[in-house]
C-alpha cells in the first residue's frame, strides 16, 4: 500500500561539527516522497524521497546562503537531494535498515539508515499514520562537499561526518476507487 510523507510531521535534519567544539543541526524545510510500506512483509518495503536543497535552514542566514552555494550543495545546479530504497534488513519487531542510494550534487553513494518504527495510530479524521525514526552518518566529502577551512589552533572549521536524522509520518494513500 502507498503511503504519502506528511509534510508538517516530518523532519529531516542533520548535525555537523563546528570548530571541532561544538555542532550546528540544519534541517531541510521542502521534500516529498512516497513509501510503498509492506505491513506484513516489511523487507518489500520500498522508500523513495526527493529534498530540496535550497530549502536548508539553519537558522542563521548567511551561512544557509553558504550551503547553497557552489562550496557545499550547489543548489541552483543541483535543486535536489534523492534517496531511493534498495533493501530493506528487518531486524526485529521494531527495528530494520534501510539501504538505498543517496544522491547530492550528483554523485550517488549507497548509505545504510538505522531504522525504528515508532508506532501505528489512527488519527481523529480516522486517517492510518505510521511513525519511524532514521539515522546515519555520513562523510560530506563522498558527495563533494568538500569546502573547509584550516584553524590555526588545528583542526577545521567543518567536520567531515554528518548525522542524519530522519523522523517521519507516514499518511495512508486512499485507494482509487474503481467505477462499476
Amino acid at each position: 500500500m502507498s503511503w504519502k510523507i506528511d509534510p508538517y510531521h516530518t523532519q529531516i535534519q542533520f548535525t555537523a561539527r563546528h570548530m571541532m567544539i561544538s555542532k550546528v543541526r540544519g534541517q531541510f524545510e521542502k521534500f516529498s516522497g512516497t513509501v510503498n510500506l509492506d505491513e506484513n512483509n516489511p523487507a518489500n518495503t520500498t522508500v523513495e524521497m526527493q529534498v530540496e536543497t535550497a530549502s536548508v535552514n539553519t537558522r542563521e542566514p548567511r551561512r544557509d546562503d553558504h550551503l547553497r552555494s557552489t562550496d557545499f550543495f550547489n543548489a541552483e545546479a543541483y535543486p535536489y537531494i534523492t534517496f531511493k530504497s534498495k533493501q530493506v534488513k528487518v531486524i526485529d519487531d521494531l527495528h530494520a535498515l534501510l539501504v538505498g542510494d543517496l544522491t547530492i550534487r550528483g554523485a550517488t553513494h549507497e548509505v545504510t539508515l538505522e531504522v525504528e518504527f515508532t508506532g501505528k495510530a489512527k488519527s481523529p479524521y480516522g486517517q492510518v499514520n505510521y511513525g519511524f525514526t532514521g539515522s546515519t552518518r555520513i562523510n560530506r566529502k563522498d558527495w563533494g562537499l568538500i569546502w573547509n577551512v584550516a584553524l590555526e589552533t588545528g583542526g577545521w572549521l567543518v567536520s567531515d561526518e554528518i548525522e542524519i536524522t530522519i523522523e517521519i509520518e507516514l499518511m495512508q494513500v486512499p485507494e482509487p476507487v474503481v467505477a462499476a
